[in-house]
């Protein structure tokens, strides 16, 4: 289970690689990105990468968003990246909602805000969460799950009042959960966006929407490593990067990163990685590699 981002918006992030599904084959790099000047209360004509039917490949096309109602914030969007839970919903999993625009990890700056936020202004850099936090019920008390029961996961592809603030001549489009980071803009109900430093650098903050965090919450809060232990992650992307760090931080000695990628031996190190397995290399099954290092 992804680990809430507020509880790690201080670690450091690597760029992840983007997917070469036939699915994104048909966006050029960061072109989606250009938008129109931004009014705020008005409705915004911006590019956004728009899947159209299962398995379809995803096409760059002029979209217009509306304007935040109350709760609700409009984000020029900076810098996205691509998980693949965005590859499994273009392919109609686990609902084939479509016109859809993809992309829940990123990173944007807020245009315009409507009624009764208070916590954001435009401006304010963020990072949108797709899972979000009142900090009152249950759920967010226990410190034991991030699956908030007043702003729960969204599976419909539209806001919390069932529409949705973006189409295209005129037909309605869906987001992924709670958020389509591949726009220019975007509309996201206020509690599912974390502000971050202006520091960090934003075009590696994106991956602390989904993977980084998953990974990180996974040694954390799910696995529970303790401190002296040996930890064997398989799989060095995003998500396992996460695990590299979240296990450093909860005290564990030995961190064996496994990889067929040998460029992921330098990056793992820098997560707090002690032995590397690429088990390309080697006949002898990842298990009995692991055993030799760990006895």
């Amino acid at each position: 289970m992804k680990m809430h981002i507020r509880s790690i918006l201080s670690s450091y992030l690597t760029r992840k690689p983007i997917s070469k599904s036939p699915i994104f084959r048909s966006l050029g790099q960061n072109h989606f990105f250009t938008s129109s000047t931004s009014r705020s209360n008005q409705v915004i004509t911006c590019k956004a990468a728009v899947c159209w039917g299962a398995g379809e490949a995803v096409k760059v096309e002029e979209i217009q968003v509306e304007p935040p109602k109350s709760s609700e914030v409009r984000v020029k969007m900076l810098y996205a990246s691509i998980c693949h839970t965005d590859i499994l919903y273009c392919s109609g999993f686990p609902l084939p909602l479509f016109p859809r625009v993809p992309g829940h990890e990123g990173v944007g700056m807020v245009e315009s805000v409507g009624e009764n936020v208070i916590a954001l202004k435009e401006g304010d850099l963020v990072i949108p969460t797709y899972l979000g936090e009142c900090g009152e019920c249950e759920n967010c008390r226990s410190g034991k799950t991030n699956l908030c029961l007043e702003h729960p996961l969204t599976l419909n592809g539209l806001m919390l009042d069932g529409t949705s603030r973006m189409s295209i001549r005129g037909q309605r489009l869906y987001h992924l959960f709670s958020c389509s980071t591949w726009a220019g803009y975007m509309v996201v109900n206020a509690n599912y966006l974390v502000k971050i430093d202006s520091r960090i650098a934003l075009s590696e903050a994106s991956f602390l929407s989904c993977g980084f965090s998953t990974g990180y919450g996974a040694a954390w809060k799910e696995a529970k490593v303790e401190k002296g232990s040996s930890v064997a992650v398989l799989g060095l992307g995003a998500v396992g990067l996460g695990v590299l760090e979240g296990a450093r931080n909860q005290g564990a000695a030995r961190i064996i990163g496994i990889d067929k990628n040998e460029r992921k031996r330098e990056m793992g190190k820098t997560f707090g990685m002690t032995d590397f397995i690429n088990p390309s290399k080697s006949n002898k099954p990842i298990s009995e590699l692991v055993h030799e290092l760990t006895g």
